[in-house]
């Protein structure tokens, strides 16, 4: 463990040092707060650009304060999660590319450790990241609609974490079996739509999936209940997310010595 720890800590500062510990958190923050803004305002901003004849008036139904927190969500499951890819595409890619990845393995460390510390630094980048973001969106929503109750808003960051947690999960995934980070990005968004498509086509034999996890947040947001079925679905993910760590740094290894 102790490798483990020396290595999460290079990997955090590394992080700083590449400011992400700055950018990331300000996007996901814009992308909370764009959507309840945005919807607050489109009748104004309708208006002002709209170039309607005199006497025209836009009369635009309020959205509820559960669509608007989907919508931010929405935003996260495209650009919050293009961002991911982006971010830590070059993780174990771009080490391996410029030879740092070697010079760090032909020490006493394991392949295990070093996967995993790249992992949960970038878990705790992401989470952190996406917590503000839900957080500064969930303000704004109190402020301009009805309001969210803590209890829902909390169920549904929870939830959905999972989901993005999949995705980071799958681009270390990724980055660790080739030297190309946009090879690596490729397939982990390639994945992500080719299992979201699947699912919405198949959502009755695979309501299992983890691209189902923001269908049943309506549910969450609407109704005030926990479905069932999003349990057994984050209990999917979970061990999913485990095989996946568990088999990287085999195939990782496998490759290396290759």
């Amino acid at each position: 463990m102790k490798q483990f720890f020396v290595l999460l800590r290079k990997e955090l500062l590394e992080s700083r040092r590449n400011l992400k510990w700055i950018w990331m958190p300000i996007v996901f923050i814009l992308f909370g707060i764009t959507e309840p803004l945005t919807a607050f305002y489109m009748p104004d901003i309708l208006d002002a650009v709209g170039n309607l004849p005199e006497g025209a008036v836009i009369e635009i139904p309020p959205p509820s304060s559960q669509e608007v927190l989907l919508a931010v969500i929405s935003q996260y499951s495209t650009l919050g999660v293009l961002i991911i890819v982006l971010g830590f595409m070059g993780t174990v890619a771009g080490e391996r590319k410029n030879g740092s990845a070697s010079l760090v393995l032909v020490k006493p460390v394991s392949y295990f450790s070093y996967l995993l510390s790249k992992w949960t630094a970038a878990m705790i980048l992401v989470w952190v990241s996406y917590v503000m973001g839900m957080v500064s969106g969930w303000y704004y929503i109190n402020i301009l609609f009805d309001g969210i109750a803590v209890s829902d808003f909390i169920r549904t960051l929870l939830a959905y974490g999972f989901w993005l947690s999949f995705i980071v999960t799958l681009t270390i995934f990724f980055s660790s079996l080739t030297a190309s980070p946009g090879l690596a990005a490729f397939s982990t968004i390639g994945v992500s739509i080719f299992i979201t498509f699947l699912s919405s086509v198949l959502s009755n034999q695979l309501k299992w999936f983890p691209s189902q996890i923001t269908s049943y947040l309506t549910e969450i947001l609407g109704k005030g209940n926990w479905p069932t079925d999003l349990t057994m679905t984050l209990i999917a993910t979970f061990v999913i997310i485990i095989l996946i760590m568990a088999a990287a740094p085999f195939l990782f290894k496998k490759r290396e010595l290759a």
